[in-house]
């Protein structure tokens, strides 16, 4: 059951799905039956003279279960559509996720106490590269998205305050919106300068990291094999 103080912005979500679906005979069958579905449950809400909450309930229920299943709407009609591409590159990736992605368990396997100077070396240089990738990731992903947001703040604001936190589609979106606003590629400020700057230099780190590494193996060829 929804949370009453959800309940409106569940019901603006609502209307923006009717909306974006339509009424009319240009959409498709399925399409047009889920938007007189909710429609007519929003205005069963509207007009209740008495069991408005429980008909509130129903109504919100039926957005949200709709919402769930939004990759399934009409294609030009999907909530966050522009967002699929990235949705898809990232399947199971969480930009709030602040645990390394490949390398989460290694150090913990290897008491600081136990390791030698060159197992230390090593491990720094694959933690270096999961954090490095991690911004350089995120980087990819805003350039990739930024220009080809249409609908999607729109939809993006509304899902924020209806569902928030408990989608992880709306958590991954709201990353990469914030990260492609915040580029102002044609009249950067002195801020954006700055983390530029900062990125050039942890891209300048990454490049080391890959030479070091790229070191090793050339080095591994040049041994006579046994």
């Amino acid at each position: 059951m929804v949370n009453a103080d959800r309940s409106d912005s569940v019901l603006k979500l609502g209307e923006k799905i009717v909306e974006e679906l339509g009424l009319n005979q240009t959409v498709d069958t399925l399409g047009r039956w889920m938007a007189h579905y909710i429609a007519e449950k929003m205005e069963d809400v509207e007009t209740a003279t008495e069991d408005r909450a429980q008909k509130m309930s129903v109504c919100a229920d039926a957005i949200l279960k709709l919402w769930s299943h939004r990759s399934e709407l009409p294609k030009g009609k999907r909530p966050l559509e522009d967002f699929e591409p990235i949705f898809r590159a990232l399947q199971s990736l969480d930009p709030d996720d602040t645990t390394p992605r490949y390398f989460r368990q290694a150090r913990s396997a290897v008491s600081e106490e136990g390791e030698t100077s060159e197992t230390k070396r090593w491990l720094d240089v694959a933690s270096g590269l999961d954090f490095t990738a991690r911004i350089l990731i995120r980087y990819c992903l805003a350039v990739a998205i930024k220009g080809t947001v249409d609908k999607s703040p729109e939809w993006l604001a509304l899902a924020e305050a209806a569902v928030g936190e408990d989608d992880v589609d709306v958590r991954i979106a709201r990353v990469v919106f914030v990260d492609a606003n915040a580029m102002n590629f044609e009249n950067p400020i002195d801020q954006e300068r700055e983390k530029t700057e900062a990125l050039l230099k942890k891209l300048d780190a990454f490049a080391e990291l890959a030479n070091t590494i790229s070191s090793h193996l050339r080095q591994k060829l040049t041994q006579p094999s046994n």
